[in-house]
């Protein structure tokens, strides 16, 4: 690079730049006062993380740790823990960038880098929101099917008409659209602690399954599921998206305000992607606990596993709280996916749509596969879509990952409030960690495909 190019690449710092506020008809909508007692300033900061957590328990989520569990019963849970811990580092960062740089990932991408670069980033996650998409909707169709009787085709369809849901909140106001969530998500928590309840999984098994085994590595069966849950945890749009939303808090100018706002933030996030982890977990081990052990390793599609559960467990409300469960993880999934198109298109090119349009085009875009594949294949073909979805998401995750750390490393962006050493080394660590085991998977698949 030569001294003028890059000059004129250290002078990118979005902190001299003008540029409209990451969603700018919520931002800093919320008050945070200077007289209020820590208790309720902290509890001001609470609900971001939440709307975070709801990526980590989406649809998507169940295919992989439905398939990881039937097939490998209590082994994948190590991923699931090591996945979370990764994303509880990772959205630390993002509370970071937001908070004290004020910029949200999107944006930051944008200032930093030329546009040819930026305009790459943009479209691999736009592919990453795809992806996600697709996933909520087979997953809200099979919610609807499993519950109403609705089938698939015209359930696949009636997920484009959730925007409303979204745009209602939205009109309400960002407070309203946490509440909401964490409505939701407490009843998921609920449906989940009762199944795992009658499901009665061997306790010691469990403790053992996290513990990690050098199979996930050297099994590509399993390592193709582990990567599954990875994309399906650490999810690229949660990063766009968290570090947009913690601007929705009126945030002091003055570094002791915005060092409480980042330590609020992050424990906010911490404390819901632990209920996330409990959701995560619990899908796998009730997989384990069911089917795994009862000899039906080939469970991969969601309906199916519906239908045995209410044999398996002997309880007639095993198989309705599952699909209640799944239909409040797609319909919270909708909101999350809303705000992160619009936090990624603002961001990364400037362009500015109403969110209906924006929510109605990437639905569509996730529609037209999906009816595709459940005409053709059916509830078992959508689920191998779902699980094929996620690796999608694990294969983006380094580029929006290693954009982050790299800004949230740097003095010229961040000033006094760049991440402690040892955070970015351990995110410099999950980067490698990422890229590594997505390489490893490329070379198994296309190993398998060449040589079938």
């Amino acid at each position: 690079m030569s001294p003028a190019a890059l000059k004129e690449y250290l002078s990118r710092d979005w902190r001299i730049q003008k540029g409209d506020a990451s969603l700018s008809d919520v931002h800093a909508s919320i008050p945070v006062k200077k007289k209020w007692g820590s208790a309720r300033r902290f509890a001001a900061f609470l609900g971001p993380g939440y709307l975070v957590a709801v990526g980590y328990m989406d649809p998507g989520n169940w295919a992989t740790s439905l398939a990881g569990g039937a097939q490998f019963g209590y082994t994948l849970l190590a991923v699931a823990l090591i996945s979370n811990l990764m994303a509880i580092l990772l959205q630390s960062l993002c509370a970071r960038l937001g908070i004290a740089g004020g910029r949200d990932l999107a944006q930051a991408c944008r200032d930093a880098y030329s546009k040819p670069v930026a305009f790459v980033l943009w479209l691999l996650a736009e592919l990453a929101i795809c992806a996600t998409d697709l996933a909520e909707v087979i997953g809200t169709a099979i919610g609807l099917l499993l519950l109403f009787g609705i089938p698939m085709e015209i359930g696949v369809i009636i997920t484009a008409l959730d925007v409303f849901i979204v745009l209602a909140f939205q009109r309400l106001g960002f407070r309203w659209i946490e509440a909401y969530i964490v409505t939701l998500l407490i009843v998921i928590f609920g449906c989940f602690g009762v199944q795992i309840f009658l499901a009665q999984p061997d306790v010691s098994a469990v403790f053992g399954g996290f513990i990690p085994s050098t199979e996930i590595v050297t099994n590509p069966a399993m390592l193709y599921i582990a990567l599954g849950i990875i994309g399906a945890t650490v999810m690229p749009h949660n990063l766009y998206l968290h570090s947009a939303i913690v601007q929705t808090r009126q945030i002091g100018p003055t570094d002791p305000e915005k060092r409480e706002a980042i330590k609020f933030a992050t424990w906010d996030s911490t404390i819901a992607l632990m209920m996330a982890l409990f959701v995560n977990a619990s899908i796998l081990i009730l997989a384990a606990a069911a089917f795994h052990t009862s000899g039906h390793t080939d469970i991969v599609e969601l309906g199916e596993a519906h239908s045995l559960l209410t044999p398996l467990l002997g309880a007639a409300i095993a198989a309705p709280l599952f699909a209640i469960a799944l239909l409040c993880c797609g319909l919270n999934s909708t909101v999350t996916a809303t705000l992160s198109g619009q936090i990624v298109m603002e961001g990364f090119i400037n362009i500015r749509i109403q969110p209906w349009m924006r929510r109605l085009i990437t639905r569509l875009i996730a529609i037209i596969p999906a009816i595709i594949v459940t005409m053709m294949y059916g509830q078992e073909g959508t689920a191998h879509l779902l699980i094929a979805s996620q690796v999608v998401l694990s294969l983006q995750l380094p580029f929006a990952v290693v954009p982050l750390v790299l800004f949230t490393m740097d003095k010229k962006k961040l000033g006094n409030f760049t991440a402690p050493k040892w955070v970015s080394a351990l995110a410099i660590l999950i980067a490698i960690i990422l890229i590594t085991l997505n390489i490893k998977m490329l070379i198994a698949v296309g190993t398998n495909f060449f040589a079938g």
